[in-house]
């Protein structure tokens, strides 16, 4: 009988390291996702994203809501930010289930979160990145930079400054109601892009019964997909970015 409710696998790509993080917390009953997204490979960095999603974490988990844990970390880092610089920054989604309440769900960066449920991969945030900001046109087939982000953890930004840079918030929240059993996704840009360019049918890939090879299958898959392709563009320019997944079940 399988009883494990969540799973989490991270693969470096072809970087030589990650600074991803994940963290779940639980408190009175109150589960709390957290997917960290952390630019750049400094060692200094992964310590700062691993100790912040933790924070994260306990936060929403204690206020039984993903904004509002969200938020709080948020601004602690943004006036450490504002005072010193930001050394670190990481893109970041929170998801947080309650007993008899919806799901929340809130973001900055362009981490995402999917909702598996009737057959198909429902995507729950929209990407803070420059596509977004400039979608693709008939005269502009691409749109603008997805790598580009457009708001993170550690930055010194307040939502005002980033509306008025980019028309959408520092965070983003979404709220969900739970009719019956399904499945939650968080996932670094490295673990859905290649998955999404590819074609891959996100549900399938997550249907799996058992979390923990379902989880590692994902994010092997992306690697794998991301070398596949780079290599039939650019034989000498192989690259995977590092691709991070919490997969959870979930119930009303």
């Amino acid at each position: 009988m399988r009883t494990r409710t969540y799973a989490t696998a991270q693969h470096t790509g072809t970087d030589p390291g990650q600074c991803d993080a994940t963290s779940v917390r639980t408190i009175n009953g109150t589960r709390a996702y957290v997917l960290l997204d952390g630019i750049g490979r400094r060692l200094e960095t992964h310590q700062w994203a691993l100790s912040a999603a933790r924070q994260i974490a306990g936060a929403a988990a204690r206020r039984g809501n993903a904004e509002a844990g969200l938020r709080y970390v948020y601004n602690l880092h943004r006036e450490d930010a504002a005072h010193y610089g930001s050394e670190h920054k990481a893109a970041a989604v929170v998801a947080v289930k309650a007993p008899g309440k919806p799901l929340t769900v809130a973001w900055c960066g362009d981490s995402r979160a999917y909702l598996m449920e009737r057959g198909i991969a429902v995507r729950l945030t929209e990407d803070h990145n420059k596509r977004r900001v400039y979608p693709p046109t008939a005269t502009s087939p691409y749109g603008g930079n997805r790598n580009h982000i457009t708001s993170c953890l550690g930055s010194d930004r307040a939502d005002e400054d980033v509306r008025s840079l980019y028309g959408h918030p520092a965070i983003e929240t979404v709220t969900r109601e739970i009719t019956g059993p399904c499945r939650l996704l968080l996932a670094s840009d490295g673990a859905y892009e290649p998955h999404e360019d590819a074609r891959h049918d996100l549900y399938a890939e997550c249907d799996g019964d058992d979390l923990i090879p379902t989880v590692r299958d994902l994010v092997h898959l992306a690697v794998a997909t991301a070398v596949k392709t780079s290599r039939a563009l650019d034989p000498n320019q192989v690259y995977a970015d590092n691709a991070t997944a919490l997969l959870a079940d979930l119930t009303p």
